[in-house]
């Protein structure tokens, strides 16, 4: 008998002791609007997922779900994660910005990290990559390598992020060659191959050389990998395997070592709402090998251009710039402050078309 109730002493005990390890174990969600497969944004942010994992251990339980619709979809999907015992939940793109918001006023135990967006909470942080800066280098390359003078650009949504791209990468290839165009077509999807492909090819036939992208997959590549002679460039991971061409670069979104940090600050209670906005210096925007496709010369300068923007000699967004109406922005030297590129709505001189409302 005293057998027996040892054994079952030693098995509450024990029951006791692995509820507890459960409990300390700190759970972080992730939404993520695409497939972790699509070889571009979403992609990313599972690699700072298991960062995370492998930075912690069985001291953290990560879970995510991929390809949530923005909208009521991801609010289901947030409220879902804080029931099931989320400690930390990261929502990964600009349209659950509401919802990330809505789902914090029921859960205000749980911190929540938004990426792209600018509302902020008292348990909800905003964070973002200064992505244009990659765009200045994209667009330097560009403007160097086009023949046509036309370059094409597949825009996601007509939001001040993907407005600042255009812009910047417009700006630098202007600098580099005058005589360039842009010819921009919406999307108006973050992750839809057909789409992104179609829009490719509209871009193509319109007789751009070179094809920029602010959408998540490698259908573009693969068009211009089937025209032949058309330059693209890796849009938030390396998309390396259309390396060295057409593929000639990239920009790389790394949020690895935001999120093991915010994990953390949750872990050791010294997690506060920031606005985080890192750019090339930080390492949160990284530009992928330059392939030998590029001539020497302009690799060089590409990386120059890099290495200013990383140690802050130099801004992408520096006057004298125009807005497209030909009315004065910014005056020589002159730099562009963070709320007016934070809420960016207009084009800048040179680029034709309206953006859409």
């Amino acid at each position: 008998m005293k057998l027996t109730k040892l054994l079952t002493s030693a098995a509450v005990a024990l029951g006791l002791a692995t509820t507890a390890m459960a409990e300390d174990k700190t759970k972080v969600g992730f939404v993520y609007v695409g497939p972790v497969g699509d070889g571009g944004w979403t992609y990313e942010h599972n690699k700072g997922r298991l960062a995370v994992e492998e930075a912690f251990g069985d001291k953290v339980e990560t879970v995510f779900v991929e390809s949530v619709p923005e909208g009521p979809d991801s609010e289901r999907v947030m409220t879902q994660m804080a029931l099931n015992g989320a400690d930390l939940i990261f929502t990964t793109s600009f349209g659950y910005m509401d919802p990330t918001i809505n789902v914090a006023k029921k859960f205000p135990n749980v911190k929540f990290e938004h990426a792209t967006g600018y509302k902020q909470a008292e348990n909800v942080s905003v964070y973002s990559a200064r992505f244009y800066e990659g765009r200045a280098v994209q667009g330097h390359i560009a403007g160097k390598m086009t023949k046509s003078n036309i370059i094409g650009y597949i825009g996601s949504y007509p939001i001040p992020e993907v407005i600042r791209g255009i812009n910047s990468a417009f700006i630098h290839a202007k600098k580099v060659n005058p005589d360039v165009q842009f010819k921009i077509v919406w999307a108006y999807t973050w992750f839809d191959p057909a789409k992104e492909a179609d829009a490719a090819k509209v871009l193509i036939e319109q007789g751009a050389d070179v094809i920029l992208q602010h959408t998540d997959s490698t259908a573009p590549q693969a068009a211009a990998q089937a025209a032949g002679n058309v330059v693209t460039f890796g849009q938030a991971s390396d998309m390396g395997e259309y390396a060295p061409f057409p593929r000639v670069s990239s920009i790389i979104d790394d949020w690895g070592p935001y999120y093991v940090a915010r994990t953390k600050a949750v872990m050791d209670g010294t997690w506060t709402s920031v606005n985080t906005w890192d750019g090339i210096g930080a390492g949160m925007v990284g530009i992928g090998e330059i392939s030998d496709a590029v001539p020497a010369d302009v690799k060089a300068e590409a990386l120059a251009l890099k290495d200013a923007l990383a140690d802050g000699s130099y801004h992408a967004f520096t006057g004298p710039i125009n807005k497209q109406d030909g009315s004065a922005w910014l005056a020589e030297g002159e730099t562009a402050d963070d709320g007016t590129l934070a809420g960016m709505n207009f084009y800048v001189e040179g680029i034709t078309g309206d953006i859409p409302q």
